[in-house]
């Protein structure tokens, strides 16, 4: 079911470091292949308006999980390990390649998991 396709990420997130919101990093800046393969994939979804918003998505800070195989981000600010909500989905996406799953809140991209 989760899958990662012909996504390439482009980038290393290893910075353990929170970022404040007007000194995040654009995804498009840092993992670029990353962002073109989302929207690419989202749009193919008929996710439009979550696709519109792949272009903006900054990288807050990364997965607090240690797990060298984790690449995952938070787009928005939210504590680790607390739920996402009532309004929360998860959206696998690029099944044949590494896994990448979207989580939505309310319409948001809030975070991105990537398992290498």
């Amino acid at each position: 079911m989760r899958s990662t396709g012909d996504c390439d990420t482009g980038s290393d997130m290893t910075d353990d470091t929170s970022t404040q919101a007007d000194e995040a990093p654009l995804v498009r800046d840092v993992l670029p292949r990353l962002a073109e393969g989302l929207e690419r994939e989202l749009l193919g979804l008929d996710e439009v308006d979550l696709a519109k918003q792949v272009n903006y998505l900054r990288v807050r800070r990364p997965c607090s999980c240690d797990d060298d195989f984790c690449q995952s981000f938070y787009t928005e600010d939210h504590e680790s390990g607390t739920p996402f909500g009532a309004d929360h989905r998860t959206m696998p996406l690029f099944p044949d390649s590494v896994m990448v799953n979207l989580d939505v809140v309310e319409g948001r991209l809030v975070f991105v998991e990537i398992i290498i």
